[in-house]
């Protein structure tokens, strides 16, 4: 009698300690382990990150860090961790996590446009991948990079043109200026390239030239002609006379990017800086401002006119009256400066 009860208490007792495995292998690998109440919750691991930060960043996503923790270092995930963006959908068990974290990086959709310097556009990337801003700075200032592609410090920033890109979160500073400089070539296909000769400007200064458009004018309808009247200046081998390039001068001179200047005034035209188009002949060194495509798309294919001059038009706000001859053109901004004095717009 005692030893049947024996046999049973052991039988019950191994059913029950098999149970318990069981479900604890189930827990642990198959029962859903997410806490958010979304469809989806991101991700965000870097490529120097070990275990623990991995669990860190889990954190506030799991039900239970520990069964996580058992389940990866099971399948061995603790020692091989991937840096990237993951998607963890909702309802996931921790087999699953694992997978999703041992797999591809989803992309990240980088966007940029109308960034006035290297450092801005270094800022705003920093914002959407893992490479801080500093470190994509001095990759886009590396001389060695800029020199063999045929760019310096004051050129740099046409070779990024503003748009929306697909990169993985973990992308180098390297890798993502490598990329951007792919795009430029791109872009600069060969139709391109023989409408800028045709003009006599390299692609460099298509976009720099574009960027005087941008800041001259955020009609889109205008560029064109806008474009054609610098570009019949420069056939003339007339100064450009462009207000944006001394606002930019005077930024530089101060280093004080986030001035808002509203009226460039007379003394001002006298500032000595290569990019003052009032004291420098041809197009500037580099872009004055990250233009977009639509400015570029206007230098290319500019309207063909005879117009020389332009100045703002009081009674069409953000549009421009333009005229042929230095005379006409006197008599237009007596008008518009006799209404900014109404504005009482000193600077």
């Amino acid at each position: 009698m005692n030893r049947k009860r024996i046999i049973t208490f052991i039988v019950i007792l191994g059913m029950g300690i098999g149970l318990f495995f069981t479900y604890s292998f189930y827990r642990i690998f198959f029962k859903p382990n997410t806490a958010f109440s979304n469809e989806e919750s991101y991700v965000f691991i870097e490529n120097e990150f070990r275990f623990q930060d991995v669990v860190n960043e889990l954190e506030n996503l799991l039900i239970s860090v520990d069964d996580f923790k058992i389940a990866a270092q099971k399948k061995g995930y603790n020692l091989r961790i991937k840096g990237g963006k993951f998607v963890l959908k909702k309802g996931l068990n921790n087999h699953e996590i694992v997978n999703v974290l041992r797999g591809d990086s989803a992309p990240v959709r980088v966007i940029f446009n109308n960034q006035e310097r290297l450092e801005n556009l270094a800022g705003r990337v920093a914002q959407q991948i893992a490479p801080d801003s500093l470190s994509l700075l001095n990759a886009f200032r590396d001389t060695k990079f800029l020199k063999s592609n045929g760019f310096n410090e004051k050129s740099a920033l046409s070779m990024y043109l503003p748009n929306s890109y697909d990169f993985f979160w973990n992308t180098s500073p390297e890798g993502f200026r490598d990329r951007m400089l792919k795009e430029y070539k791109r872009f600069w296909n060969l139709e391109r390239i023989e409408k800028a000769k045709a003009l006599n400007l390299s692609p460099i200064e298509v976009i720099s030239l574009a960027a005087i458009v941008q800041k001259e004018t955020a009609k889109v309808d205008e560029r064109k002609k806008i474009a054609g009247v610098y570009l019949n200046r420069l056939k003339k081998r007339m100064n450009l006379d462009a207000d944006p390039t001394v606002v930019y001068s005077l930024r530089e001179k101060y280093q004080n990017f986030d001035t808002i200047i509203r009226r460039v005034l007379r003394k001002d035209l006298k500032i000595v800086s290569p990019y003052n188009t009032y004291k420098n002949k041809g197009v500037p060194p580099g872009p004055i401002t990250m233009p977009d495509f639509s400015s570029i798309k206007a230098v290319l294919n500019p309207e063909t006119h005879n117009y020389l001059y332009f100045v703002a038009n009081p009674k069409e706000p953000g549009y421009h009256t333009f005229a042929r001859t230095y005379t006409a053109h006197i008599r237009n901004s007596r008008i518009y400066h006799r209404w900014i004095n109404s504005q009482r717009l000193f600077r």
